[in-house]
């Protein structure tokens, strides 16, 4: 009888470290995930509207100014060169990237053109007001505007843990995931921790990534020095310690079953 539990208790524990299908299929109807076979295949079963949420510029950000021109090439050269110093010796029609820091008060500053708010806007409306400020000196100007810094961390239950650098400022959570190595079996998508700068404030947020109605989230977009914390799921601790230990508890109550049926022999 003893051999009997011993055996019925391995078996919950086995069966309690498995993790079904609707914790690891992102974005999920638990209705479809349950009839794939009756899904209708080459064809929109229904469409969502997303919440598409522009990344403004913030303090400290590091901004590609690019500026290009059409005038005269010793008018133009001589004009590039005030605004970009460390590129003199190149091609004005292909002025090489380089990088200017926004100041704690959402300021570039330039020696011809001088301070610049651009706090608080978007690429393309930095863009526009810098192109704006640049077309006084000279008209058919041409600015381009790009993030350097757009970075964000993500730690916990993924397959490489580290701190992400990308150009592109429109990153949705899962391709955000995605480029520190994706989620690890073990991870809860259900539950994963936001925090969040909002200027000198901290937001702390949880988003549901195996629930469909998450692309209309206004959190389904990464913001700049995001942290995205993914936890655990229970089985975590039974694959980790009752899984992998599993052969000496096994061999430990083997010997104390057979200890308790000696001494009732006796």
């Amino acid at each position: 009888m003893t051999r009997i539990w011993l055996l019925f208790a391995i078996i919950v524990l086995i069966f309690s470290a498995c993790v079904p299908a609707k914790k690891l299929v992102y974005l999920q109807k638990e209705e479809e995930l349950k009839k794939r076979k009756e899904i209708p295949k080459d064809s929109i079963l229904r469409t969502h509207q997303l919440s598409i949420r522009e990344y403004t510029i913030q303090p400290l950000d590091l901004l590609s100014v690019n500026f290009e021109t059409l005038s005269n090439e010793n008018d133009a050269f001589d004009f590039l060169s005030k605004l970009s110093p460390q590129n003199r010796t190149g091609n004005v029609q292909n002025v090489a990237l380089s990088g200017i820091l926004v100041n704690k008060e959402g300021e570039i500053e330039y020696p011809v053109l001088g301070k610049i708010k651009v706090g608080g806007l978007t690429l393309f409306q930095a863009q526009d007001t810098i192109q704006a400020v640049a077309a006084r000196y000279m008209s058919d100007v041409v600015v381009r505007v790009r993030m350097l810094n757009f970075r964000f961390t993500v730690l916990g239950e993924v397959n490489g843990e580290k701190n992400v650098t990308s150009s592109n400022t429109r990153l949705t959570m899962m391709e955000a995931i995605g480029l520190a190595g994706g989620l690890g079996e073990l991870a809860d998508r259900s539950t994963v921790k936001v925090v969040r700068q909002n200027g000198d404030l901290t937001e702390i947020y949880y988003i549901d990534l195996l629930k469909e109605e998450f692309l209309e989230s206004p959190y389904y977009y990464v913001q700049q020095n995001d942290v995205i914390i993914v936890p655990p799921l229970k089985q975590r601790t039974f694959r980790k310690y009752w899984i992998g230990n599993l052969g000496i508890i096994t061999a430990t109550l083997s010997f104390a079953a057979l200890m308790i049926t000696l001494f009732q022999t006796n």
